[in-house]
């Protein structure tokens, strides 16, 4: 009895946590980071100004927690899905469409990622040092292991390569935030690895 009431504490502080966080993507998407405050994410989430501190310790804390949560997820699917995958060519593609999907799916999410994070220089390195990094080096890896199977040339750095690869489906993610035209984002990765894979093949 006393382990499932610890459980049910455990869920209900998770859950909490959970909807703070989904309240801090829904009001910097709409608001903007800089103009939000702690008691915008508070009422958006249905609780009380101070419980958001029994969590986090201000906005800039909520907003490193998206990140980081997001990538760990993206993280971590995407090497589930790429140990399915023998094919280089394959795994950019699954990658693509993975990141594209994602960010397709939740369009808050995606204003968060592609304007709210960058309104900084501190964010931006916070962020560039830490999980981001170790997603670029996913696609790296994912590149070498082409050029080293002759199936990608190896006149280009693979470091390089991986920047041009995220540079552009991070574009096509801006884009389609500014476009006032509606769209699905997801099929773009298509078109994406087509022009990277025409560039790169040995």
């Amino acid at each position: 009895m006393a382990k499932a009431a610890k459980q049910a504490a455990k869920n209900g502080v998770a859950d909490k946590r959970e909807a703070i966080l989904r309240a801090g993507i829904k009001v910097f998407a709409a608001k903007g980071f800089f103009n939000s405050k702690v008691a915008d994410v508070a009422a958006e989430a249905g609780v009380a100004d101070g419980t958001v501190y029994l969590y986090f310790k201000g906005k800039d804390d909520i907003l490193h927690s998206v990140f980081d949560r997001a990538m760990a997820e993206f993280i971590a699917e995407g090497q589930r899905e790429l140990e399915k995958l023998d094919d280089p060519a394959a795994q950019l593609a699954k990658i693509a469409e993975l990141h594209l999907s994602r960010l397709g799916a939740d369009r808050s999410l995606a204003v968060v990622f592609q304007i709210e994070l960058r309104g900084s220089t501190k964010f931006m390195e916070a962020f560039s040092a830490a999980a981001f990094a170790e997603y670029l080096a996913i696609i790296r890896k994912t590149i070498e292991s082409g050029q080293k199977r002759g199936i990608f040339r190896d006149d280009v750095k693979s470091v390089v390569a991986a920047k041009i690869f995220y540079g552009a489906l991070d574009e096509m993610v801006t884009n389609w935030i500014l476009s006032k035209k509606p769209y699905p984002l997801e099929p773009l990765a298509g078109e994406v690895v087509k022009v990277f894979l025409g560039g790169m093949r040995s």
